[in-house]
């Protein structure tokens, strides 16, 4: 990777909006739009994760450029979306939790579970980056492929259970989580990464869906993403900004993340996360 020349870093207090990177190294035009005061974080893909080494020195130039340093996240589930799989734990799907609570009992899935969070968040702590894109707490209706093995199961007590120990894990290792998909995108059979699914269920039928929420929100995550779907049925927008207020609504005051699609926010950029604080 090429160095920098040594600078002082900037100091500049966060702004709402994390961006992606179009590569495994920083280049010129990167770096300064950085230095922009709207930027707060960075979000890693796969196109940016060759292996944990140059994620590492990746994340330590991200993080000298600016102080307090820009926050660094990653989509890390395991499964199909793990953007980073050489020289760490190549994680399996999550609805293995789910699995192994249907063929040895909840408490052994639970156990795993905490423990999963543990290694994930030490493993990406150790790299230099601050919040992870899970737990993802959609219940499987048996209709969302987008949403599939990322489930942890179909039962919404088990999904809020198995949640809430992997997050406990990260938690203790000093990870933040980020609970996903508000208020739920397992009913939905489009995928919203390339299209706007509609859930027609009315407020009163997304309970079962919102309970995993629910948990995470009393055991302190620090961050929820709304899905990017519609739902007419609930009588108010569930994308930005209508997402906010039934947020609040359920006594979370944390981050809410929003990806492009949600937000409406014009811009290039090929990923971009908006905070609403």
């Amino acid at each position: 990777m090429t160095q920098p020349s040594a600078v002082k870093p900037v100091v500049l207090p966060r702004g709402p909006l994390m961006v992606d990177l179009g590569g495994s190294e920083l280049d010129a035009a990167e770096r300064e739009l950085l230095q922009d005061p709207a930027i707060g974080g960075v979000i890693l893909f796969a196109r940016n994760c060759l292996s944990a080494l140059q994620v590492a020195e990746l994340c330590r130039e991200i993080r000298a450029l600016r102080q307090p340093p820009l926050l660094i996240g990653i989509d890390q589930e395991g499964g199909r979306v793990q953007r980073l799989r050489e020289g760490v734990t190549r994680f399996p799907p999550q609805r293995a939790l789910g699995r192994l609570a249907e063929a040895e009992g909840i408490e052994s899935a639970i156990d795993l579970a905490r423990d999963w969070g543990r290694l994930l968040a030490a493993e990406l702590r150790d790299l230099g980056i601050d919040l992870d894109f899970t737990p993802c707490v959609d219940i499987d209706w048996g209709v969302s492929e987008v949403i599939g093995d990322r489930a942890l199961s179909d039962r919404p007590e088990w999904v809020a259970q198995l949640a809430g120990a992997l997050w406990s894990g990260l938690q203790e290792q000093g990870l933040a989580g980020v609970a996903k998909h508000f208020p739920g995108h397992g009913a939905v059979t489009a995928d919203s990464h390339t299209s706007l699914p509609e859930d027609l269920r009315p407020w009163p039928l997304l309970q079962a869906d919102l309970k995993p929420f629910r948990t995470l929100i009393a055991a302190g995550i620090p961050a929820i993403m709304p899905a990017h779907c519609l739902y007419p049925g609930t009588g108010q927008a569930l994308v930005f900004p209508g997402a906010t207020g039934r947020i609040r609504a359920h006594l979370f005051s944390g981050v809410s993340l929003f990806g492009r699609s949600a937000s409406g926010l014009p811009v290039n950029r090929k990923e971009l996360y908006f905070a609403a604080l």
